[in-house]
């Protein structure tokens, strides 16, 4: 029976994507990659295809120009063998094909020990992942039974159940596996550091601070631009917002734009390179002056990305004015800005304000307080739209595991198998949100993300009001441009731009005034 899990492919799907590699040929010739493992290492370059300098191409490895046996290990018989004396047209096809067949398996395992060596993983970390991937259609099930099952060993505090069974998904929950395979190991990671943190039975809390080590900014940051490439969420909440803020702020001046977090610190500051060329082109005078404050740490950083946005004004006739203001979300004030007389605002927050919802709600509610004084002519809030801010730990788990799984299935359509990109977008971009979710509590668990529903009560009660974004046909037009675009969905709920993944909601924009 196939599982339930709606994002776990169907038995026809798994069997599909996972036995691509069982070609047998006429000849009787198995070329399957678990096969091409039990040649003996040492004896292994015989049967890799060779560069033929005169030719410019590719030539058969001697084995096969010989047609000699394919020598195996002493624990596995002969793969295939070839007849010394075969002659005719068929003989040469079956010959072709095979060779064909092996110039696929270098190919595959050149991306698979790229993928592996990205990840610092050492080749026989995945050994035998063709045996467990292409397993029968319940192994889908079993993992899903295994990681909720692990879920509640850890948050019952029962170390030797949650060890037995992290030992068991660490063996199915494989990186370089199928969707579901590379999600669960990234809650794997996570439900490991959360074991490692809370006490034994008996105990109350959690022993120490509730966090566990971040990775390096650079891998941080080269994840987060891959992410931006390769995935629609974060463009699509760009160019939501300055649709908004370019509607908000049509024939006024001087303009005030303040970014919260400043693009996510995405190297070029793509968004609002992307609302000069609009304000370039949209056919009105461009504002007198344009000002934009970002705020955020890493000063150097900013200002670099605010240096190559002022020579990017420069080149379209704006005169661009720029700032840093270094603080987080919580120490802003007002007068931070040095408003001045007759300016514009428009305050843009792309999944920042997340980080700032706590258990007390105080820490929001005084944001928000903060950005109602700068009276914004517009506010647009992007944001991931899943509950995984619960006060119970299954349900986060629960929900989290229903959200990024969506986001795993659309990369597994997108990108090939052992694409590198991908690797590093699942592994240092999301597998982090996933871990901070799983793994931490009190301050250090900042992917507080919620629903786009629960965003909605919570700028009504911060005096807010609804400025619908009413963009539905430029949006899907947008996404025409994305490649490719069969799976994603856009929605529109009371006002607000939902973009998903067949039908799941991932990223909520929505837009407000005072």
């Amino acid at each position: 029976m196939a599982p339930s899990f709606p994002y776990v492919n169907s038995p026809e799907e798994e069997l599909q994507q996972m036995n691509y590699n069982e070609e047998v040929d006429e000849s009787g010739t198995d070329f399957n990659l678990s096969s091409i493992s039990k040649l003996d290492p040492n004896q292994i370059i015989y049967y890799l295809p060779t560069w033929d300098h005169t030719l410019s191409r590719f030539s058969p490895p001697p084995e096969l120009r010989y047609g000699k046996k394919l020598r195996t290990t002493d624990h596995g018989a002969s793969i295939a063998h070839f007849e010394k004396d075969a002659t005719g047209d068929h003989a040469k096809c079956a010959r072709k094909r095979q060779f064909r067949n092996i110039i696929d398996l270098v190919d595959s395992y050149k991306q698979k020990f790229s993928a592996q060596e990205v990840l610092g993983e050492m080749p026989e970390a995945d050994a035998g992942m063709e045996e467990v991937a292409g397993g029968s259609a319940g192994d889908g099930m079993r993992l899903v039974q295994l990681l909720i099952s692990c879920a509640e060993a850890v948050a019952c505090r029962d170390r030797a159940q949650a060890s037995a069974l992290l030992a068991e998904l660490k063996v199915s929950a494989l990186v370089l596996g199928t969707s579901f395979q590379r999600v669960a190991s990234c809650f794997v990671q996570g439900l490991s550091d959360r074991l490692a943190l809370v006490q034994p039975l008996g105990a109350v809390g959690i022993v120490g601070p509730a966090t566990v080590p971040s990775l390096a900014f650079e891998k941080k940051a080269e994840a987060l631009g891959l992410a931006y490439e390769l995935c629609p969420y974060i463009q699509f909440g760009h160019f939501v917002a300055n649709a908004a803020i370019l509607e908000a702020l049509e024939g006024e001046s001087p303009v005030h734009v303040v970014d919260l977090g400043m693009t996510q610190g995405l190297p070029h500051g793509h968004q609002w390179r992307k609302l000069l060329d609009a304000l370039a082109v949209r056919g009105v005078p461009p504002p007198r002056r344009l000002r934009i404050t970002g705020v955020g740490p890493r000063v150097e950083h900013l200002q670099t990305i605010g240096d190559g946005l002022k020579s990017y004004a420069a080149g379209l006739g704006f005169q661009l004015e720029f700032s840093v203001l270094e603080s987080n979300l919580e120490n802003l004030r007002p007068e931070d800005f040095e408003m001045q007389e007759g300016e514009i605002v428009a305050v843009n927050s792309v999944l920042q304000l997340h980080c700032v919802v706590k258990e007390s709600r105080g820490a929001l509610n005084a944001v928000l307080q903060m950005i109602h004084e700068l009276q914004p002519a517009v506010l647009v809030v992007v944001e991931q739209d899943s509950s995984h801010n619960g006060p119970f730990f299954l349900g986060r788990f629960m929900e989290a595991l229903h959200y990024y799984s969506a986001i795993f299935d659309s990369l597994d359509a997108m990108l090939p198998k052992y694409d590198t990109k991908r690797a590093k977008v699942e592994q240092f971009h999301f597998a982090e949100e996933i871990k901070n979710i799983v793994s931490c509590e009190g301050p250090a668990r900042v992917e507080r993300h919620e629903r786009v529903d629960q965003w909605r009560r919570r700028m009504s009660r911060a005096g807010f009001q609804p400025a619908p974004v009413k963009m539905m046909g430029q949006a899907k037009q947008w996404l025409a441009k994305f490649r490719p675009t069969e799976g994603y969905t856009i929605a529109e709920e009371k006002g607000c731009l939902l973009l998903g993944w067949k039908s799941k909601p991932i990223i909520a924009a929505s837009s407000w005034k005072c």
